[in-house]
């Protein structure tokens, strides 16, 4: 990531410490990170976000639990107490309505808002990298988001399963996304996330489904030929049912193609982004 362009913020949103990259000017444009152990707007962007700020004001937070903003985890409805926040967040920063970008769970947000009754988004455009369609594969590389204990060992298999190739397994970048899991809180907040209540209290939980029919936006869906984590094709059925979307596979990428084929990703982004302006 270039420094020299990118500044780390910190305010204050509804009493909570929330931090975010800024970069560029212009139009903004805001970036949600993925929700694996070690998240955070600086892993997840850093490839993406010197691009977009060649032509737009770019904004990526730390959401709600992760990296340097607060680590508060709601039991009754964590998915809409980090939308709330987040709302709240583009609001404070002068980006209502901006386009939204989001990797893997930052993606599943933007489209179960955009399919909500009410949503609070509301962005012209939706970018979504990874995220949404169907459920995560029962497979070892599910299961090591879910097993993470802190060890190198253990983040090393989540940087495996994120992955397509393996120069990822690289000590130093397996390190350095371990030192973001272990922040104070980090564990915690994402390890809370992935309770569940006994088998017998589970019909008392809200659906979780999206329906994907009900979302006008214009959309882009990025996908990696190689997601070790996602179904085959899972992007099929999302374009059975919403009006507006494209879809690009990217060859030779697991679950982040933003950071495996950067190049690649950030040409699509912004083609997608410079259409904004015709709608």
């Amino acid at each position: 990531m270039n420094a020299a362009t990118v500044v780390r913020r910190e305010i204050v949103v509804d009493g909570l410490e929330t931090s975010y990259l800024e970069a560029g000017a212009g139009e903004p444009v805001v970036l949600l990170h993925g929700g694996e152990f070690g998240g955070e707007a600086e892993i997840c962007w850093e490839a993406t976000l010197p691009a977009l700020a060649c032509h737009y004001r770019v904004i990526a937070p730390d959401l709600l639990g992760f990296g340097a903003t607060a680590k508060v985890v709601d039991f009754v409805d964590g998915r809409m107490r980090r939308l709330r926040h987040f709302a709240r967040f583009v609001e404070a920063v002068g980006a209502v309505g901006a386009p939204a970008i989001g990797n893997s769970m930052g993606g599943m947000l933007l489209l179960f808002d955009a399919a909500s009754d009410r949503p609070l988004l509301a962005p012209r455009r939706i970018v979504t990298i990874a995220g949404g369609g169907a459920l995560l594969m029962d497979s070892p590389h599910v299961a090591a988001l879910f097993d993470y204990d802190g060890s190198t060992a253990a983040m090393r298999a989540i940087v495996t399963a994120l992955f397509h190739g393996d120069r990822w397994l690289d000590d130093a970048y397996v390190e350095r996304r371990r030192a973001a899991s272990l922040v104070p809180g980090a564990w915690e907040a994402v390890a809370a996330a992935r309770f569940r209540r006994p088998a017998a209290l589970q019909p008392a939980r809200q659906p979780s489904g999206i329906a994907y029919g009900r979302i006008a936006t214009p959309t882009l869906i990025v996908a990696g030929a190689a997601d070790k984590l996602k179904p085959d094709r899972w992007w099929d059925e999302l374009v059975g049912q919403m009006a507006d979307l494209q879809v690009l596979v990217v060859p030779d990428a697991g679950h982040c193609p933003q950071l495996e084929r950067p190049g690649m990703v950030n040409d699509a982004l912004l083609a997608f982004l410079a259409c904004g302006g015709e709608d």
